[in-house]
């Protein structure tokens, strides 16, 4: 129970009421007023009396409130950077409309918007709140009790009542990207993601049907068994192969802790990882995965999309350490695992200083795997190669810069030299230019 300003100021006035009745008796004869300082007296005492009968009154009628029923509704998993509506509902059974001010204590690692309203409470109805949160942070996360402030009848109290019960949400890497893929047709795809699937007629690895030969189909998918029986031309047509496998090598070091926008390297290879997922598992592939530098967890691959859900739950909650990563050691604990042959997608931030212990342990995994390295760029660096030149070191800036970029570049070269597939993207098109890289795999039917 505390006061509110209205009090505070009911306070005020009274006390300067008294102060005026005192001063009055205390002025010369010449300006001692006896009739004003009778007045006084008495009005002073009136509202003395008054004061204290509705501070009593008003301090009765609010404690005597029973306490309502506050019940949070939210979804029970949040995507990363999403805004997300919570729901409070107040139950009740007031006869009166009664005054209140509503906090919830939302995750410290979310925003949130109106979680602090001022409403009222219809007499004999529940009475609903609304406000929305956006996690910052993936992994679980907690709300804790709900703050009511109930207002007493004149104004002159707050009450304070910690109401309803924690509650625990999940926040998951930003899945909005597969919602909506999973919406379109594989048409579609190409023009709203920027996925370019190129088209081809009958050209794969897994034999699907015979058909009639069409203008454009190559020679050397035409059946001249089938050709010769039915007297005119047969052509075979090949789908891409599936049941293959992908994995993931998922990089959880300190560099992955750089951030691009509001979210970390690590949360936008999460996305990627995620897009890719659940187009390998749409074209029925098997999707694994191996995080490593920091939380190594392990999820041999599984097919069907109703999978999905396995590979969120598995790295919702891992986050980026302060530690160096380890390649070797992953790539072999990788080898030691998973014996099938598989694409396996490194999702890193790589540099130069890298590439010597790098390369052989790549190397010995493209023995028998086809291997992609999906290398995460900073978006800064091409910014301050567009920034003018005025001083001199300005001159080095852009010269340093304009340098680190070229050895980037020339690690790019040297993979590609030792035939390992590379996708170089700034963290936000990661996730399209991977999907594109994937395509491309499965369509020249390299794994």
């Amino acid at each position: 129970m505390r006061p509110t300003k209205r009090l505070l100021w009911f306070a005020l006035g009274w006390t300067l009421l008294g102060l005026a009745a005192a001063l009055n008796q205390w002025l010369p004869s010449g300006w001692n007023q006896p009739d004003w300082q009778d007045q006084i007296e008495k009005l002073w005492q009136i509202s003395t009396a008054t004061l204290l009968f509705l501070i009593l009154f008003d301090i009765i009628a609010v404690w005597r409130l029973s306490a309502p029923t506050v019940r949070r509704s939210h979804s029970e998993s949040l995507a990363l950077g999403v805004w997300s509506q919570v729901e409070l509902q107040i139950l009740h059974r007031y006869r009166r409309t009664v005054n209140v001010e509503v906090f919830d204590h939302y995750p410290g690692e979310c925003d949130a918007e109106f979680a602090h309203q001022p409403g009222q409470l219809q007499p004999r109805r529940g009475t609903e709140f609304t406000y929305r949160v956006r996690a910052k942070q993936r992994g679980n996360h907690q709300f804790g009790l709900t703050d009511l402030l109930l207002l007493s009848p004149m104004g002159f109290w707050q009450r304070r009542l910690l109401l309803g019960d924690t509650s625990e949400v999940k926040v998951f890497p930003n899945f909005a990207a597969v919602s909506n893929y999973a919406m379109m047709s594989m048409e579609q795809q190409s023009s709203q993601l920027g996925i370019r699937q190129q088209q081809r007629r009958g050209e794969g690895m897994e034999f699907q049907q015979l058909r009639e030969f069409r203008q454009g189909d190559s020679l050397r998918q035409i059946d001249w068994n089938a050709s010769a029986r039915l007297r005119k031309l047969i052509s075979k047509e090949y789908q891409d192969e599936k049941d293959q496998q992908i994995l993931f090598l998922i990089d959880c070091g300190r560099r992955m802790r750089s951030k691009d926008g509001d979210h970390s390297h690590l949360d936008h290879a999460l996305n990627a990882m995620l897009l890719m997922s659940y187009a390998a598992l749409k074209q029925g592939d098997a999707v694994g995965l191996l995080s490593f530098g920091g939380d190594d967890r392990w999820l041999k691959p599984v097919k069907g999309v109703a999978n999905l859900s396995k590979i969120l739950n598995c790295v919702y909650d891992v986050d980026a350490s302060t530690r160096a990563s380890d390649y070797n050691t992953a790539i072999r604990a990788l080898m030691t695992r998973h014996n099938k042959r598989a694409l396996v997608v490194l999702l890193s931030n790589i540099r130069d200083e890298n590439v010597d212990d790098l390369k052989p342990a790549l190397s010995l995994l493209r023995k028998k795997h086809l291997v992609m390295v999906a290398n995460l760029e900073e978006p800064e660096l091409h910014e301050l190669l567009e920034k003018p030149i005025h001083q001199f070191q300005d001159a080095l800036r852009y010269t340093g810069t304009k340098l680190y970029l070229e050895r980037r570049q020339a690690v790019t070269r040297s993979f590609n030299h030792s035939g390992i597939h590379t996708v170089n993207s700034t963290p936000q098109l990661m996730p399209v230019a991977l999907i594109n890289k994937y395509f491309e795999v499965k369509r020249e039917g390299l794994l």
